[in-house]
């Protein structure tokens, strides 16, 4: 029998060497543009799960394999082409090294890349890789503050400690309330059971975080979320997919109903961008394995998509 294409296989569609097949970046550094697209497979792992979302860049990037060529479409999420039909201001610098046994040097790659995209004047949009990756790409603005950290997440992150490790997922947040650079932070979407204790929300409200949680945002709409960005600030947004619905996001390690739906997310991105600028993006936790039928991968990749789009207007407007 002969094989038949599928209708929703993109033409051209095959193996991601970059997101969207944008152009490959050689050097973040010299990068003259609006955002770089970068992967890290895990920056701090438990020894428990290991590099459990390790596959997450590439799956990110696979769901988009063959869209390049229609950059130029209309896409009917933004109302226009993504890059405004010019030509696409971002690249991708590929995967960062990755070490199992030396967690230093992974922070270090990550954090250096970071500085490298942020020296050019880009938007690092990080993909993940675990919840530990964020920690490094916080580190990164040491120099470059204040930032208000604008976590999504289904879970607050506030532990001091897993097994004895303090860098590792679930102690990104108390992580950044440590760093000076970090003035504000605001957690949107939280649900459901994680690994907070009530000291660790205690210590949270404590340091001031403002939350939103998803079941505030189910009763009162995303401006709920958004009225807790303080506006013209510069923002950090750390977005972790487990935060969404699992009809939208099946491939997480914690599903949980109730979470926030794809055009709940767009909306928050687009909103944070109207209040404020963003200066970098990450998302984590996909975990393929767990996914079903490429939907979450999918899911995470528009996503991304909309992140690129945010990043090239904010950059037509420098």
């Amino acid at each position: 029998m002969a094989r038949t294409t599928d209708i929703g296989t993109p033409s051209g569609a095959g193996k991601a060497d970059t997101f969207l097949d944008l152009p490959k970046c050689a050097d973040a550094a010299q990068f003259s543009g609006s955002a770089v697209i970068l992967g890290a497979a895990s920056a701090t792992s438990y020894a428990r799960y290991g590099a459990y979302c390790a596959g997450g860049p590439a799956a990110i990037r696979a769901a988009m394999a063959g869209h390049g060529g229609e950059l130029g479409h209309v896409d009917f999420d933004w109302g226009g082409p993504l890059f405004n039909g010019d030509q696409p201001s971002a690249a991708d610098l590929g995967d960062l090294p990755f070490d199992a046994a030396d967690h230093a040097a992974n922070r270090i790659a990550i954090r250096t890349a970071v500085r490298d995209i942020l020296a050019a004047g880009a938007v690092p949009i990080l993909l993940g890789g675990d919840d530990s990756v964020p920690i490094p790409m916080l580190e990164a603005f040491h120099d470059r503050g204040p930032v208000t950290v604008v976590q999504i997440d289904a879970h607050i992150d506030w532990r001091e400690e897993v097994d004895g490790e303090r860098w590792g997922l679930s102690s990104t947040m108390r992580r950044a309330s440590e760093m000076p650079h970090v003035t504000r932070i605001v957690q949107i979407g939280q649900r459901a059971v994680g690994s907070a204790r009530p000291g660790d929300l205690a210590d949270a409200e404590s340091w001031g975080v403002a939350f939103v949680p998803a079941r505030a945002i189910a009763a009162g709409g995303i401006e709920t979320a958004l009225a807790a960005v303080p506006a013209s600030n510069d923002v950090i947004v750390a977005f972790d997919c487990d935060v969404l619905d699992p009809c939208v996001m099946p491939g997480v390690g914690t599903r949980a109903p109730g979470g926030l739906t794809y055009w709940q997310a767009v909306e928050l991105l687009t909103g944070i961008a109207a209040r404020a600028h963003i200066r970098a993006f990450d998302l984590v936790e996909l975990m393929p394995e767990r996914d079903i039928d490429g939907i979450g991968a999918l899911t995470a990749a528009r996503l991304v998509c909309h992140m690129l789009t945010i990043a090239h207007r904010q950059w037509l407007k420098r």
